[in-house]
């Protein structure tokens, strides 16, 4: 079967082959009448367009790139909503690689997904080495940093600090009268989020002149099986504890399973406290306390800054770092 043609689609809609194929883009001096006339018979012709041949003339395609480090925690993929709900609309589309917390893949995905000739390219965190910083520099497209403020950003920026949220995670169950705290966590050494965060929370302990009374840490990435075993470890060494840290909800949720299995009353005895905000830890019969990302809404604010970036005709947006502060629950 034949495939229809953009000639045919802007024939059938009354228009001229160039305002078709800028409506396809979505570009912004289109008018939304025509877009709309443009895309109706696009539909009814079954018509594909070639992404690349229509950004010719920019050397550019509709594409917006996106790394991120794992595909098995939830906090991920709500985020990758959030940039889709964000690019929906625009006449872009956001593909993703996944780096798997390694830096070397990150930066081999980055090389492959910048040949593509993206319009944009959002990636995880702050912390590339000093080669993968100079490729998205030379980049000359918009380059969204998302998810961490702690540190120097390349150009644009949306996220959370997460020094902060362990500082003022530990503060507030300090608050609460807890004092003896043992901290569990996962791939802390390429999970630099997570070593931020606990990090700052030891900061606020020494403040108080405390320190974190057992560690357990697992190689593996994070998961519940993972924070279950590694609570029963810490329990079997040491009931002297009245909270466990986790480098996130996953483990944390495991930690509370490990508790009920064991009798340990939560929070009575123990406070259980993570990370994310997820709802299967909101589910659960023992009290997590955590502080609540906002995954999707910095996904979907990402989205609206390199949307700005990139109609902004050589006239960058004057906000470049979007701060989220994430919300402490379930201490008291």
């Amino acid at each position: 079967m034949r495939k229809s043609t953009l000639e045919e689609v802007a024939a059938a809609a009354g228009v001229s082959k160039m305002t078709a194929s800028r409506a396809l883009r979505g570009a912004a001096d289109v008018s939304k009448e025509t877009r709309a006339k443009v895309l109706q018979q696009a539909e009814r012709l079954s018509y594909v367009g070639n992404r690349l041949a229509l950004s010719l003339s920019s050397q550019r395609t509709n594409l917006v790139a996106v790394v991120v480090p794992s595909m098995s925690n939830i906090v991920f993929p709500e985020m990758l909503a959030g940039i889709s709900a964000g690019l929906r609309g625009s006449g872009m589309q956001a593909v993703f690689g996944i780096s798997d917390y390694d830096m070397a893949k990150e930066r081999e995905i980055i090389r492959d997904m910048l040949s593509w000739r993206p319009a944009a390219i959002i990636v995880t965190g702050l912390d590339q080495p000093a080669e993968t910083v100079r490729m998205l520099q030379n980049a000359e497209i918009p380059v969204i940093q998302l998810m961490d403020l702690d540190g120097t950003p390349i150009d644009f920026n949306v996220g959370l600090s997460h020094g902060k949220a362990g500082e003022e995670m530990a503060r507030a169950l300090l608050a609460a009268g807890r004092r003896r705290f043992g901290y569990i966590g996962s791939a802390i050494d390429r999970d630099l989020r997570a070593g931020k965060r606990k990090a700052g929370f030891e900061k606020a302990l020494r403040e108080s002149g405390l320190s974190f009374v057992e560690e357990r840490f697992n190689a593996a990435y994070s998961s519940v099986a993972h924070g279950k075993r590694l609570t029963m470890s810490m329990l079997a060494a040491t009931r002297d504890l009245d909270c466990i840290y986790y480098s996130n909800d996953d483990m944390a949720t495991g930690g509370a399973f490990a508790c009920l299995e064991l009798g340990v009353s939560s929070p009575a005895d123990i406070l259980i406290a993570g990370f994310n905000g997820l709802d299967v830890a909101r589910a659960l019969p023992v009290r997590i306390a955590t502080s609540i990302s906002p995954r999707r809404q910095m996904g979907e604010a990402a989205a609206a800054l390199l949307l700005a970036a990139s109609r902004s005709d050589g006239n960058p947006p004057s906000e470049k770092i979007i701060v989220f502060d994430p919300e402490i629950t379930g201490v008291d």
